[in-house]
């Protein structure tokens, strides 16, 4: 196409170059004939060349005349009042046009094309899992890979004094089972209705296995609770003996509750000797020990919550067993006035029995009527007797001041 061009704009040139010479001429002839000047003539000229030479410069004149009307004097053209694009316009007219070659354009752009592949290839992604999952949950389901073969299979942990016989119980009944079809909460809800367990849990251990693992209570005294002697913890929970009888735990006896009384009611009575056990024992030594001197809860022996205004402990003592009032607050106070002026109280009465330390600045001994554990007492001589039938005077304590209205309590 490039050669097709270069031959065209050759022959553009040629004719230019013609058209100038032919106008130069041109501009010579229409210059003679301006000034009036008539083209010689040679002497041997015959009458009909000369007719001939002037019809011919006749022609030439009109075919000047014509051409002037389309040719331009060179002098007069001007560069700048040329016209290159429409040059170029003419000369496109006789120049071979670029053939187009058809382009195919998709329907969808380029951007949403692109998403669509993402979001394609996401859905097949989706697709496959979906497929490996539901084929992994058929085979957990159906596969005997996954079945509880025996008892062995079942790992218990943490059991002391629970009965491991009945945990086992509740465990082992998915033996035979499905590991994914153990209903884990449920078991769980179960094995926290025994009364040493505390909290339980219980998980699958791939590929056929159970683990319990038991937190159990912990006892903090024994309660008499009809005729029958139990350990309880400190929310009022009533859990038995140990079935491991090997466990030996020393704690006071409490006396005051009920078989038909409440959770709740049993866990308010509970607080209270809490409090006392806090007070009387500041190591925390509720399993009785003999390490620590301040530790006066190993000398209790019974605790009767029965009256929450008036707390009552039996203390042991090698002249025998008094029960102390100590009301309802400062437990360690009162408690420490009663070992310290146990003594000075044996002199004045051999028969103590009872102390009652709830009031303010007075002390009254053998308040209660005397109970059977009189027979441990030492043997009193008559004299002593009849002191005993007296009206017994209320001892009051040198340190301790005198209240206005404190109550006169007499020896029943």
């Amino acid at each position: 196409m490039l050669a097709h061009n270069s031959v065209d704009r050759d022959l553009m040139a040629r004719d230019s170059i013609e058209l100038t010479q032919y106008d130069d001429v041109v501009s010579t002839s229409r210059g003679r004939s301006v000034l009036g000047l008539k083209p010689k003539a040679s002497n041997g000229d015959d009458p009909k060349s000369s007719a001939k030479s002037r019809s011919a410069a006749s022609r030439r004149v009109s075919a000047e005349q014509d051409d002037s009307e389309l040719f331009v004097n060179r002098e007069d053209l001007n560069p700048e009042d040329l016209d290159l694009d429409e040059l170029d316009n003419e000369e496109a007219q006789f120049l071979r046009t670029d053939r187009r070659v058809p382009v195919r354009r998709s329907a969808i752009p380029k951007k949403a094309a692109s998403q669509l592949k993402i979001a394609g290839a996401m859905v097949a992604v989706v697709v496959v899992c979906g497929g490996l999952t539901a084929w992994a949950y058929s085979y957990g389901m159906h596969s005997w890979r996954f079945r509880i073969q025996s008892s062995d299979a079942v790992e218990i942990s943490g059991v002391h004094n629970a009965s491991r016989a009945h945990v086992m119980e509740v465990a082992g009944a998915d033996i035979g089972r499905n590991i994914f079809f153990v209903p884990l909460d449920e078991r769980k809800r179960q094995l926290e209705q025994i009364p040493w367990v505390e909290s339980a849990s219980v998980m699958r251990l791939l590929p056929n296995r159970i683990s319990v693992t038991i937190q159990e209570r912990m006892p903090v005294a024994f309660a008499q609770i009809g005729s029958r002697i139990s350990l309880i913890d400190a929310n009022g929970v009533v859990m038995g003996m140990p079935a491991d009888r090997k466990t030996k735990y020393s704690f006071p006896v409490i006396r005051g509750i009920t078989e038909t009384e409440a959770l709740s009611s049993r866990a308010a009575a509970m607080k209270i000797y809490n409090r006392l056990v806090g007070e009387l024992d500041p190591d925390g030594d509720t399993a009785g020990s003999t390490s620590g001197s301040n530790n006066y809860l190993r000398q209790l022996s019974e605790v009767d919550l029965s009256d929450p205004e008036d707390v009552k402990v039996t203390a042991n003592d090698p002249g025998g067993t008094v029960l102390v009032h100590l009301g309802s607050q400062d437990f360690l106070t009162r408690y420490k006035l009663y070992v310290n002026h146990l003594a000075e109280w044996r002199q004045q009465f051999p028969s103590v029995q009872s102390v009652d330390l709830r009031y303010e600045g007075q002390v009254i001994v053998n308040p209660d009527k005397p109970a059977a554990s009189e027979k441990h007492l030492p043997r009193m001589n008559a004299d002593n007797a009849d002191r005993k039938k007296a009206t017994a005077k209320p001892v009051s304590h040198k340190s301790m001041k005198p209240k206005k209205h404190s109550p006169q309590r007499t020896q029943r």
